[in-house]
């Protein structure tokens, strides 16, 4: 399987009630690309945000910040000075709920989108109505990862693909049967996107050819990805 992953930038600002299929596929157009049957498209989570008028006004104090964090938190799990690790409403363990305020105007963060696997159908069937092709779509934001340095995109929403390839079952290259191996698919195509976005670069969006018809699918990061507290060991 060879992968092709190429980066479409925008050269104009997201604002609410944006047209995301419209504005990807008009970029697409300006750079001579091409969406086709198969291909997965992956944005950030914040032009999908920024789209759906996830921007609030934010004064820059801390006070300000840690009331933002606390009102999309389902709950803090730990706090160290002005950090929070918190559970947002959508299940995600992140630092401070999401709250972004990198790329923003001055006097506002991003908030992440309501539903972001709710999104990412959204704009799968805006693409199809508009084009006809039947694509993957994912949403990205970026992480940290517990007990490991650095930061990662992973994928918050994701339509038309399987979030998760449950191997379990089949035998691998010596003949043994797999009992614990499920492939977490939408995070590692999101963290391929990553490497061609940048963080600064106004890339929001990427395309990704190549990729194999068996990872296509109905596919959910609330459902499939997100761990229940009944099976997390360290909650």
């Amino acid at each position: 399987m060879n992968l092709l992953v190429t980066p479409i930038a925008l050269g104009v600002a997201v604002t609410a009630d944006g047209d995301l299929a419209a504005l990807l596929l008009g970029a697409m157009d300006e750079l001579g690309e091409t969406v086709s049957d198969g291909d997965v498209i992956v944005v950030t989570s914040k032009v999908v945000a920024k789209a759906e008028g996830r921007v609030v006004a934010f004064d820059g104090t801390e006070d300000a910040k840690l009331a933002l964090i606390e009102s999309e938190s389902r709950r803090i799990l730990r706090r160290r000075g002005t950090l929070r690790i918190t559970e947002t409403r959508h299940g995600f363990i992140n630092a401070n709920a999401g709250v972004d305020l990198s790329n923003t105007d001055p006097g506002t963060a991003v908030l992440l989108p309501l539903d972001p696997d709710r999104s990412a159908r959204r704009l799968r069937a805006a693409l199809h109505r508009r084009r006809g092709v039947d694509v993957g779509v994912v949403i990205t934001d970026t992480f940290g990862r517990a007990w490991r340095h650095g930061v990662t995109d992973v994928a918050i929403g994701v339509a038309g693909l399987r979030a998760v390839l449950d191997l379990r079952g089949t035998l691998d290259a010596t003949g043994r049967t797999l009992e614990a191996t499920e492939v977490a698919i939408a995070d590692e195509i999101a963290g391929a996107a990553n490497l061609v976005l940048g963080k600064a670069a106004g890339t929001p969006f990427a395309r990704l050819r190549g990729l194999d018809p068996t990872y296509f699918g109905n596919g959910s990061v609330a459902r499939d990805i997100v761990r229940p507290v009944n099976g997390d060991l360290f909650r």
